[in-house]
C-alpha cells in the first residue's frame, strides 16, 4: 500500500500521496489541496516547494553533492569540457564522439549574428551595465529569429539548442567589448567553444593572441561548474516564462535578469566589491575577519558559505586548484588578490568559521580568477551566464516537452475587505 500524508482542517481529514524521488526525496504531493480543502500552502520564497519533477541535476546541500544527469561534478569538471557537459545536460546522456563532434559542427552553423544587432548594441551608453544589455540583446534575437519552436520536433527542438548557444556567447562577448570600445569579434568556426570565447573576449587586431592552456582550463571547468544549479531563481524565472510558451530566447532573457540580482549571479561581483572595500579600508584583512565574527556588525564575508551547502561548496573544491594554477601562472601582483588568499588561508584554519561551514564557495574562486584574467567586475554575472546558459536550455526543453501546465502561484490575500468608494470631495 502506497504512503500517503494526512491533513486534518476542519474537523475532516484529506489524504495526499506521497511522492519519492530517485534519490529518495520526499514530497507531498499537493497539487490537488485547494480544489479539495479550498485551501492553499503559504510558502514565501517556495523554499518548501518542488515547482516540477526533473531529470536534469540533483543537489544535497548537506552532503555538498552535485550530480548532473547523475554523473558527479568532480568526474564532468576532471573528464569532460564544457561543451561534452552542454550536450548531457540538454540531451540527458554524454554524447558519442560523433555526436560531440556534430554538436560543435551545428552550433557553428549560427554564430553569425545579424549586422542589425550591431545598431542595437550602440543604443547602449558605453557605461551600461553589461547584464542589462546582455538581456537586451538576448531579447531582441527573437525579432530575428521570429520562428516558433516546434517542440513536438526533435529537429526543430536540436536547431534551436544550436542556435542559441552559438548566438548567445558571441553576444554575451560583445556586452563587453561595448565597455572597452573594442571592435567587436566574431566567431572562428576552425576553433572550439570556450577557444572562441577567449578570442571573442580578448583578441585584439593590432597584435596576435594566444590562448594559454593553463586559463583555457580555468574558464572550461568555471563554466562547466556553472552550468546547472536546480531549481534556483533564474532557472526557476525560465522555465516559469516558458510555460506560457513564451519562446527560448525570451525566456532566457527573463533568466538573465533574475540571475543579475546581487543575491544570485552578482554574488561573484559582491565579493570583489567586497575586497575592494577592504583595500580602501587599509586591506587589514584580519579586521573583517573579526567584523565578520561580530554578531552586532552588520558587515558579511561574501563569498563564504552557502544558502544551498550547509556543509560545502563542492564545486569550491575543484575551482581552488584552477584558482591557484591561473594565480601562479599570470605572476600577478594585486593587493585585491592577496586580501584574497588571505581570507581564504585564515577562514579554512580558524575554528569560528569552520564550526558554521563558512568556507570559501565558488562565488569567491571565480572573482579571484575573472580579476586575474583582467575582466571587470561588472563582467562578472556575464560570465556566469555564459556558463549557465544550457541549463536553462535545458530545463526549458524539459518543460515544454513534458508538457507542463502555465505556472501561476496562488497567494493570501491581507489587504483592506470591501470598502464604499468615496469620491473626490470626500477623500
Amino acid at each position: 500500500m502506497s504512503k500517503t500524508a494526512i491533513l486534518e482542517l476542519d474537523g475532516k481529514r484529506y489524504e495526499f500521496p506521497i511522492f519519492v524521488g530517485s534519490e529518495n526525496e520526499v514530497a507531498i504531493d499537493v497539487e490537488k489541496l485547494r480544489a479539495l480543502t479550498g485551501a492553499i500552502t503559504l510558502d514565501p520564497g517556495f523554499k518548501n516547494s518542488g515547482s516540477c519533477k526533473s531529470e536534469i541535476t540533483y543537489l544535497d546541500g548537506e552532503e555538498g553533492i552535485l550530480r548532473y544527469r547523475g554523473y558527479s561534478i568532480e568526474d564532468l569538471s576532471a573528464n569532460s569540457n564544457f561543451l561534452e557537459v552542454s550536450y548531457l545536460v540538454i540531451f540527458g546522456e554524454l554524447p558519442t564522439a560523433k555526436q560531440l563532434k556534430d554538436f560543435e559542427t551545428d552550433i557553428r552553423k549560427y554564430t553569425l549574428v545579424n549586422e542589425e544587432m550591431k545598431g542595437i548594441l550602440d543604443g547602449f551608453p558605453k557605461h551600461a551595465h553589461p547584464m542589462g544589455v546582455l538581456s537586451s540583446l538576448t531579447s531582441a534575437l527573437t525579432a530575428f529569429n521570429p520562428k516558433v519552436v516546434n517542440v513536438e520536433s526533435e529537429k526543430d527542438m536540436y536547431d534551436a539548442v544550436c542556435k542559441t548557444m552559438g548566438k548567445f556567447l558571441v553576444i554575451a562577448t560583445w556586452t563587453y567589448r561595448k565597455t572597452k570600445g573594442y571592435p567587436l569579434n566574431y566567431y572562428d568556426n576552425t576553433k572550439g567553444y570556450v577557444d572562441n570565447f577567449m578570442r571573442l573576449m580578448f583578441e585584439l587586431p593590432t597584435e596576435p593572441y594566444e590562448i594559454d592552456p593553463v586559463i583555457k582550463n580555468a574558464i572550461d571547468k568555471l563554466f562547466i561548474l556553472h552550468a546547472e544549479h536546480e531549481q534556483n531563481c533564474s532557472t526557476s524565472t525560465v522555465r516559469m516564462v516558458g510555460s506560457s510558451h513564451a519562446g527560448l530566447f525570451a525566456s532566457i532573457s527573463a533568466g538573465v535578469s533574475a540571475l543579475w540580482g546581487p543575491l544570485h549571479g552578482g554574488a561573484n561581483q559582491a565579493v570583489l566589491e567586497m575586497l575592494e572595500e577592504i583595500q580602501n579600508d587599509g586591506g587589514d584583512a584580519e579586521k573583517y575577519l573579526d567584523k565578520a565574527k561580530d554578531k552586532n556588525d552588520p558587515f558579511r564575508l561574501m563569498g563564504f558559505g552557502h544558502r544551498v551547502y550547509k556543509n560545502f561548496d563542492p564545486r569550491a573544491r575543484i575551482i581552488k586548484k584552477a584558482a591557484d594554477e591561473v594565480l601562479a601562472k599570470l605572476g600577478v601582483d594585486d593587493p585585491i588578490l592577496a586580501i584574497a588568499k588571505k581570507l581564504e588561508e585564515r577562514a579554512l584554519e580558524d575554528e569560528y568559521f569552520k564550526s558554521r561551514s563558512l568556507y570559501p564557495n565558488v562565488d569567491f574562486y571565480s572573482g579571484i580568477i575573472y580579476r586575474a584574467l583582467g575582466i571587470p567586475t561588472e563582467m562578472f554575472t556575464v560570465m556566469f551566464a555564459i556558463g549557465r546558459l544550457p541549463g536553462w536550455i535545458a530545463q526549458w526543453k524539459e518543460m515544454r516537452v513534458n508538457k507542463e501546465p502555465i505556472a501561476r502561484p496562488r497567494q493570501v490575500y491581507v489587504g483592506e475587505t470591501l470598502r464604499s468608494y468615496k469620491k473626490m470631495d470626500d477623500r
